[in-house]
């Protein structure tokens, strides 16, 4: 149970820059967000279904990155394994958290994963990550766009500027690993830029998100310190 409760201490740290919140409802939201890196198509893939390389550690429940895998398949999982306890005195067994189950594995192309991330776990909502991967000029863009929906309680407008700080710190986390050319937004940004974002959010609020998909080549067509600090629920009580 302590280390449950410290997994989840650590995803409640201050997330300073999100990523754009393009699309907001009253049970959901979308963030986006895109980086462009060095490394090809194909290393830009191995990288991202190895998460223990680049996701960072403050994001799990056992406090340890080195603990994620991906099984890059249909129905693969997204998963952590929580360690036993070294303690002699104590008798416990290993644990595990899916994250996210694999819906689409497209190597080089795209990773579609259907789960909620975080505190989103404790919620009746799912989400959709699609990680699209295309050829630019400069190297491999990769565009990063988690989809949320469903009851929850929490306020869509902190909620989503709170889980787009975490997809940006991994989108960022993934690309400075493959050598970033562009990339989101840093925690050296100032405050100005979430509130801009948030405001832009409100205003494409009913408008239909360009996707991935939109993006991506066009024979690529199949291509369909913590989470809540700041974010009050919406159950008074």
């Amino acid at each position: 149970m302590r280390v449950v409760l410290a997994g989840l201490a650590a995803l409640l740290a201050a997330q300073p820059v999100a990523a754009e919140v393009i699309a907001t409802s009253e049970n959901g939201f979308v963030t986006r967000d895109e980086a462009v890196v060095e490394a090809n198509p194909k290393a830009v893939w191995l990288a991202l279904i190895s998460p223990a390389r680049w996701w960072n550690s403050s994001h799990t429940w056992s406090g340890d990155s080195a603990n994620l895998t991906i099984t890059p398949q249909a129905g693969g999982c997204f998963c952590e394994r929580i360690p036993e306890d070294p303690d002699p005195e104590k008798i416990t067994l290993e644990g595990s958290v899916e994250h996210m189950r694999v819906i689409q594995a497209y190597p080089e192309r795209a990773l579609r994963m259907q789960g909620a991330l975080g505190p989103l776990q404790s919620e009746p909502v799912t989400g959709i990550l699609t990680v699209a991967i295309s050829e630019v000029e400069e190297g491999t863009k990769i565009v990063w766009e988690y989809n949320v929906g469903g009851s929850m309680r929490y306020k869509i407008g902190e909620i989503s500027a709170a889980v787009g700080g975490v997809m940006t710190q991994q989108l960022s986390g993934l690309a400075q690993s493959l050598g970033m050319v562009s990339g989101p937004a840093t925690a050296s940004d100032d405050a100005d830029d979430a509130s801009g974002e948030e405001e832009s959010a409100d205003e494409g609020a009913e408008e239909r998100p360009e996707g991935p998909a939109d993006e991506a080549d066009e024979g690529a067509s199949a291509i369909g310190d913590d989470f809540l600090d700041g974010v009050e629920s919406t159950n008074e009580g």
